[in-house]
């Protein structure tokens, strides 16, 4: 297994057509509201089993931007993943979407800096440039 030791820098940025879970709508009334409601989402980010950040917000979008960025040192680090979550006004959050990159397809890129849409492989999908699943960010070491 390839780990990663040094500075991580992640700049999250945008999510396209995020969808409401079942649980998310549990509150919702009528299907209007079902078809149209809008999440307040933010992303836990995770190296590992630890979560070295978290972005902002984003209110009432599907289609949240954040381009926020972070920096943390990484010692044998094996997974970034990023689990997008909608800021319930009660109780805990709930949970809209993840994805996971593993250090090791970073690392055989050949280069210090990675850019590219990820995606979840669950039944929530990130949608990116209308084309494939995935959430826009770049990471650089």
């Amino acid at each position: 297994m390839v780990v990663f030791n040094g500075l991580l820098r992640i700049k999250i940025g945008e999510a396209l057509d995020l969808k409401p879970t079942a649980w998310s709508l549990r509150h919702a009334v009528g299907p209007k509201s079902q078809t149209q409601f809008a999440l307040d989402t933010y992303i836990a980010l995770n190296v590992d089993d630890s979560r070295v950040g978290q972005t902002s917000t984003k209110q009432r979008t599907n289609s949240p931007a954040w381009n926020e960025e972070f920096r943390t040192e990484v010692h044998a680090g094996g997974r970034i993943e990023l689990s997008v979550f909608h800021d319930a006004p009660i109780g805990y959050d709930d949970f809209v979407a993840n994805c996971i990159i593993q250090f090791e397809d970073i690392l055989h890129n050949g280069s210090k800096h990675f850019e590219d849409w990820v995606s979840d492989d669950g039944p929530q999908h990130l949608t990116g440039m209308g084309v494939s699943p995935g959430l826009n960010t770049a990471v650089s070491r």
